[in-house]
């Protein structure tokens, strides 16, 4: 089968500036050195250096015609340049990419839009720029802001979106006139819940017929659920390619690193929303920050978070998935109406034992049971294995499953 995308041995380079400087320790010299260059400042002359960084280096691989292919790596992998050079976007500093078709790419919040246009005119911008006629943009029309759920707004500048906005009309614009390559980035993550599996089920809907996918997420998940081969980056470097399943397992044994802090920043639309949370600690009983959690130990998972605003049957959830992004087990708080302001919850696991594992953290924040903050892979906890005997009813075997709540068992001689 002729492939659709080619990549040869391709890399990009990078020039990083340093500048540093020496300090002067008497004022006269610093007072006479200001007068001699404006180049020199309070703090001395300054010095200017340079240094090669190689986002990519040496990568190849092929995609062929309806293949799915989810790109992983850790942040700074090198995904999104990669991204951007397929999208020709950027150039390579070295080898060579061939494209077979039209490529429609959604690597951004905003990508492709003109801010001062409303919704409908970017939705013909985007046509034009992928060599489609008026005719078949209109036939597509309907379709297109139906899906995107943005049709109140349609004659509304796109400046004026939040970002969930964007994101929701940019793919759908991207999904429906038919590109031969449809690129994808983390974007998806900006949506709400709903719409990313409405997105999940849209893609695959499109691979059907013959279009080509490559799809970059933190969510081990959607990755499998939506991709059937993947590549797996580091360093810049291809590190692993072939079966979705066995990427994706790799990338797991060589990413199980754990924290006991996990900031989470401010996204683009965090302030559209009525609440957003800032950390997530993981701690042992008494409350001291820990990485790892001995099988048996209490443990507690502490929450910081902000409310701009009151919210009415307010909860907060904390979701457990093994490695496999199997949810194994939801931590719900209680509906209440709360008040703005700054706020903790602590999740305390007093009875619930799981077996020695690397488990991902999903963080959840509703209203009246929607959901008005989602996080896939907010943090990660790890159980560490048995070393001493925390409960007489746990036996040290292996595959006894992922939890080891004890049950007490009673045996009658009959």
């Amino acid at each position: 089968m002729e492939p659709v995308l080619k990549i040869e041995n391709l890399g990009k380079k990078y020039m990083l500036q340093h500048q540093t400087q020496e300090k002067y320790v008497a004022l006269r010299d610093v007072i006479t050195d200001k007068a001699k260059s404006a180049l020199r400042g309070g703090k001395g002359k300054i010095h200017k250096s340079s240094e090669e960084f190689w986002a990519l280096k040496d990568v190849s691989f092929e995609v062929n015609k309806g293949d799915r292919l989810g790109i992983i790596g850790r942040n700074g992998a090198g995904k999104s340049t990669l991204l951007k050079i397929i999208s020709q976007i950027t150039e390579p500093t070295e080898g060579r990419i061939t494209i077979d078709g039209r490529v429609a790419s959604l690597l951004e919040v905003g990508t492709g839009f003109h801010p001062e246009l409303t919704g409908r005119e970017n939705i013909f911008l985007n046509g034009s720029i992928l060599g489609m006629s008026k005719k078949e943009i209109q036939s597509k029309f309907d379709e297109i802001v139906a899906f995107s759920e943005v049709e109140k707004f349609l004659d509304t500048p796109v400046k004026r979106y939040s970002s969930g906005m964007y994101v929701r009309l940019a793919f759908s614009v991207a999904a429906h006139l038919e590109p031969d390559i449809l690129i994808i980035d983390e974007v998806l993550a900006v949506g709400d819940f709903a719409f990313q599996k409405k997105c999940i089920k849209k893609i695959q809907e499109v691979s059907g017929h013959g279009r080509t996918i490559l799809f970059v997420s933190h969510n081990m998940f959607a990755i499998q659920k939506v991709c059937t081969t993947g590549v797996l980056i580091k360093g810049g470097e291809v590190i692993a390619n072939g079966h979705i399943e066995n990427i994706v397992k790799k990338y797991i044994e060589t990413s199980d690193v754990t924290q006991s802090v996990y900031e989470i920043p401010a996204s683009a639309d965090s302030k559209d929303l009525p609440g957003y949370p800032s950390r997530i600690q993981i701690e042992d009983g008494d409350s001291n920050l820990i990485t790892e959690i001995p099988v048996g130990k209490i443990w507690q998972i502490r929450v910081l978070f902000n409310l701009k605003e009151e919210v009415e049957h307010f909860i907060i959830a904390i979701g457990l998935k093994n490695q496999d992004e199997i949810p194994i087990r939801t931590f719900y708080s209680k509906p209440i109406d709360m008040k703005p302001g700054n706020y903790e919850a602590i999740f305390r696991s007093d009875n619930i034992m799981l077996a020695a594992e690397a488990y991902s953290l999903v963080l959840g924040l509703s209203s009246h049971e929607n959901s008005f903050f989602y996080m896939d892979n907010a943090g990660k906890i790890h159980i560490s294995e048995l070393t001493e005997v925390a409960d007489d009813r746990i036996v040290r075997v292996s595959s006894v499953g992922l939890i080891l709540n004890p049950i007490e068992v009673v045996i009658n001689r009959l």
